[in-house]
């Protein structure tokens, strides 16, 4: 069994449960693989710090179904529990009435499926929410309910929740923020005719918390004090749970049968690195404080399909690391640390150089964002970027955020015209001029409101676009990446 961590609403505080109990466990020196439902970075982040091991992202607008039970089963193989950190409120997710697969233009080569799976899932309205893979997964759910308003209450919130769909296995409820030993005995009271297990109480803590801003929570590697906040955390987890019934729900099952993370991919990996055995095409990573959202499985499929990921700072460096072949920028805070890229002149210079003489880039939001002639932060100050791109980005409170299918409509690094991809955009950012001849042309995932067009291949070696996607269900994509990157290596050996 494994366990899903599930709130009532945003905000209840189901990222400090979860963090919670994977500190007191890998205190305990538990081997622990987490999980995290939907398109989330910074959340993944904290796992992955507690935990010492990557955290997956469980998402099935991104992927599909199936991916995410490939996932989830290939990921638990290796450790002793496990633990899936929902998102939103506990049936909150995208909608499931739009029709099947691609776009109005017809073509859909990557997306075809999933208009049909969405139509055959057993599903309530909402698609992709931590309900859907509960089921999914057949996992039992937690509910982490905030108890700082309410008293009495606080029983028909949990039955509404149980009885809402019978299908899925509530295994009981975590009070938290509770604000006195007559508050909780309040709560018990009023959950007491339920018969709902309360696994865990967590109190009122004032030193216990992860500061945010405009994207959601400051990540890991900008707070100094992180450790001593997860020792925090680990302490507080010997005495708020009942690790009694908690522990045996946390096991996770053991298959019999091998599973891959990738579902049935295993010609592509062979036929393709057997074409590079003995070569190993080097890929420039963006990885600091600036550039830090990335998918891990992505990273894990560079890395199979034959690729050796050298991670490198836009921020601290002072070049480009050596003999790489392609560059792959991610998403991050370029914002918050423009001033610092924009004095490393010398980086900023060499990474616009080297996309000009052909080296095969990706360039997901943040990476969008750094390769444009400036940006214009939220205090109105104008910062030069790396200049690739002829237009400036502006920083506003506007908060575009959602799931996206997009339509190519030409050619790029990535994909072919008329291919459907579905991935996300979160950022408070816009361009000042958005490019003549676009990438993509975009709808929300669950409607056919169009939300415009976006994205930049100007070049035939680079693909910039807000959407981030994970390929974790689609390996030809970073396959296509990484034989422009082996072409451009022999060309460059031959220009050499």
């Amino acid at each position: 069994m494994s366990l899903i961590i599930a709130g009532e609403r945003s905000g209840v505080g189901k990222t400090t449960v979860t963090l919670t109990l994977l500190a007191f466990l890998c205190r305990k020196s538990k081997r622990v693989q987490s999980f995290k439902v939907g398109p989330d970075y910074i959340d993944p982040m904290f796992h992955q710090h507690v935990t010492g091991r990557a955290c997956r992202n469980l998402d099935p607008v991104l992927t599909s179904e199936s991916y995410v039970k490939q996932c989830f089963l290939y990921d638990t193989q290796k450790c002793e529990y496990a633990l899936v950190e929902g998102v939103m409120g506990l049936f909150d997710g995208v909608s499931g009435r739009q029709k099947a697969g691609g776009s109005r233009r017809g073509a859909a080569s990557v997306g075809k499926q999933k208009g049909e799976e969405i139509q055959n899932s057993v599903l309530y309205p909402t698609f992709a929410s931590t309900a859907h893979i509960a089921r999914l997964l057949d996992l039992p759910v937690v509910l982490v309910i905030d108890c700082s308003r309410l008293s009495g209450s606080v029983a028909a919130i949990a039955h509404g929740y149980r009885s809402f769909d019978p299908k899925i296995k509530m295994a009981g409820v975590i009070l938290n923020r509770v604000g006195s030993d007559r508050h909780l005995q309040l709560l018990q009271d009023s959950l007491e005719p339920l018969d709902l297990p309360i696994l865990g109480v967590l109190r009122r803590e004032d030193n216990i918390t992860i500061p945010d801003r405009h994207l959601g929570l400051v990540p890991t590697a900008e707070l100094p004090q992180l450790n001593a906040l997860i020792d925090r955390l680990a302490h507080l987890g010997e005495t708020c749970f009942d690790w009694e019934k908690l522990l045996p729900l946390l096991e996770a099952r053991q298959e019999d049968t091998e599973t891959r993370r990738h579902g049935d991919t295993g010609n592509v990996f062979d036929s393709f690195s057997a074409s590079f055995s003995k070569t190993r095409i080097k890929i420039a990573i963006a990885c600091d404080r600036a550039f830090n959202f990335y998918y891990q499985d992505n990273l894990d499929l560079l890395q199979q399909l034959g690729a050796e990921l050298v991670f490198w700072s836009p921020l601290e460096d002072a070049e480009l690391p050596e003999c790489v072949q392609g560059m792959y920028l991610g998403g991050g805070f370029p914002e918050v640390f423009a001033q610092q890229l924009a004095e490393n002149t010398y980086v900023r210079e060499a990474v616009k150089t080297a996309i000009l003489v052909g080296m095969p880039t990706i360039a997901e939001c943040g990476g969008l964002m750094y390769l444009c002639e400036q940006i214009v932060d939220f205090e109105g100050k104008s910062w030069p970027m790396a200049g690739v791109l002829p237009t400036t980005v502006m920083m506003s409170k506007r908060l575009t955020l959602g799931y996206r299918r997009a339509v190519a409509l030409q050619d790029s690094l990535l994909v072919s015209a008329g291919t459907t991809v579905y991935g996300h955009e979160f950022h408070r950012s816009c361009l000042r001029l958005n490019p003549a001849q676009p990438l993509f042309e975009t709808w929300r995932f669950d409607c056919l409101e169009s939300t415009g067009y976006e994205g930049w291949c100007s070049l035939p070696n680079l693909h910039a676009s807000y959407i981030h996607m994970h390929w974790g269900e689609h390996p030809e994509i970073p396959q296509r990446f990484l034989e422009n990157c082996f072409s451009f290596g022999l060309s460059k050996k031959v220009l050499d």
